[in-house]
């Protein structure tokens, strides 16, 4: 039988408040070199390694839309270098390393954003 929606997620968004700075500091996180193509003022788009896209989306922030829980995980091949890469750029910590394996962080906006080794 086929079935007509995919068990793949193709885009990710998440709210925040300023696009230019979010951008830059998603980019940063992972490496990224920004670009300046901000879509319709208010989206940037992430081109993810997997063929998901993260997508940063001004219009749809408010306060009432950010969650105390990972949207969702980065992962990682050593979960103390992530770590020690996280530290070292200050960024919030939500949570220490957990069972080894993993540890949850916040972007500038206050989303969660987890950090996995799998």
């Amino acid at each position: 039988m086929s079935f007509p929606i995919k068990r793949r997620i193709g885009t990710v968004f998440i709210p925040v408040k300023d696009i230019k700075s979010s951008r830059d500091w998603y980019c940063h996180l992972l490496g990224l070199s920004p670009t300046d193509e901000i879509l319709f003022d208010h989206l940037y788009v992430i081109p993810l390694e997997t063929g998901t896209n993260l997508v940063l989306d001004s219009k749809i922030y408010n306060e009432a839309n950010i969650k105390d829980i990972p949207l969702f995980h980065f992962n990682t091949d050593s979960i103390n270098e992530a770590y020690d890469y996280v530290k070292a750029q200050g960024i919030h910590f939500v949570t220490e390393i957990e069972n080894e394996q993993w540890f949850n962080i916040k972007d500038p906006d206050g989303n969660v954003i987890m950090i996995c080794e799998c």
